[in-house]
């Protein structure tokens, strides 16, 4: 049951190409949730999502928020974090979107 729908914060979507080494992009702070979608066709992408300061002392791993080929999640963040670390086998796309609701 959803309570409140995603609403995007439109003009804030990337598309970034995640790889065996970490990687990571700011995101908007404000915003309170992530819509995330691995348009992959056969790897997971894991996911991590803090401060700059949180993910530049850990970066994402596989012990992290997994997203299998072509699933979609939604993960509330809060109000504060600004960065979203990301980590896959290469050929994998990750494609997310900040915005508010999403329950």
């Amino acid at each position: 049951m959803i309570l409140f729908p995603f609403a995007p914060h439109y003009g804030t979507g990337q598309n970034v190409a995640p790889a065996a080494g970490a990687a990571s992009v700011s995101i908007n702070a404000t915003d309170k949730c992530v819509r995330l979608r691995n348009t992959g066709a056969t790897n997971i992408c894991y996911v991590k999502i803090g401060t700059a300061a949180q993910i530049a002392a850990s970066a994402a791993t596989v012990a992290d928020l997994g997203i299998g080929p072509g699933e979609t999640v939604i993960v509330y963040k809060g109000d504060g974090p600004d960065t979203l670390s990301h980590i896959s086998a290469l050929g994998t796309t990750l494609t997310f979107m900040t915005g508010d609701n999403g329950s």
